[in-house]
């Protein structure tokens, strides 16, 4: 709710009755906060305007660490600047948001992005099937050597892996293992039957 200089200033307990007591804690709000400027440091594949319209925060709002958060990474519905960047091949991708000015009641963020070169995948590798063959857990992967990174192909091939009711849905697991000076990664997917 915008007030990040909320801070707890004392606490105590107390016994009311016999088996009942109260707790009474001073709060101090602090000020509400807003994001007022967020611009973007690095970035060359993505405009702006574009990495703006993803985030969706507008000048003026409440300031939300999560909010931020969760815009700029690993947003449940996918849609994030992160998953942007990661789905189109950049692995070794980065990004730091980095507050450059509070004054008043306002915060101004610089978001300094490193795309890095995107990755190809080299190998798939499947670990943990002992009855199941491999050619039969592949075929169902969207993950294949050769083409572009991808999270959410990553986070599909999970879903139709599941599907099979071959495996324990709770326990598979994927585990991509990069190689930056060649640009690829290798790609373990871990199944339990």
């Amino acid at each position: 709710m915008g007030f990040r200089d909320a801070k707890i200033e004392k606490d105590s307990i107390y016994q009311i009755e016999p088996n009942l007591v109260n707790k009474l804690i001073k709060v101090n709000e602090g000020k509400q906060y807003y994001f007022r400027h967020i611009t973007f440091i690095g970035n060359t594949k993505y405009s702006n305007a574009e990495l703006s319209r993803i985030l969706g925060i507008k000048k003026g709002e409440i300031y939300s660490q999560n909010k931020l958060d969760s815009r700029l990474f690993m947003n449940q519905a996918g849609f994030d600047v992160s998953s942007l960047y990661m789905d189109d091949g950049y692995l070794f991708f980065n990004l730091n948001p980095v507050e450059v000015n509070v004054e008043n009641d306002s915060i101004d963020l610089e978001i300094r992005i490193y795309e890095g070169k995107q990755a190809t995948i080299n190998r798939v590798i499947v670990t943990g099937n002992d009855k199941t063959s491999d050619h039969v857990i592949l075929r169902q992967l969207r993950t294949v050597p050769g083409d572009k990174f991808s999270r959410a192909n990553i986070q599909r091939s999970i879903r139709e892996l599941s599907q099979l009711n071959y495996f324990d849905p709770e326990k598979l697991g994927v585990n991509p293992i990069p190689n930056p000076q060649s640009g690829t990664v290798d790609i373990e997917y871990k199944v339990v039957e």
